[in-house]
């Protein structure tokens, strides 16, 4: 009976508090993120990073080719 009751009373605790998460964090808070949050944070920046550079790679080196491809045809 004593464990029900400490797990009411911490479960009612946790209700209350907020917990942080990557879906209710926001930047502008004045709450420091916590380690998971910053975490996750910095691992979706890297990836959208990561893939803006693949697609900027691919659209110069397209924009390269096509331009080569003139030259080519223009001699």
């Amino acid at each position: 009976m004593a464990f029900l009751s400490i797990c009411t009373i911490f479960a009612r605790r946790t209700k209350r508090k907020k917990i942080m998460s990557i879906d209710t964090y926001k930047l502008t808070s004045m709450e420091e993120p916590t380690d998971e949050v910053l975490s996750q944070l910095m691992r979706e920046a890297a990836e959208e990073a990561r893939q803006k550079r693949a697609e900027a790679t691919a659209r110069f080196f397209g924009q390269l080719k096509r331009e080569s491809e003139k030259i080519a045809a223009s001699c």
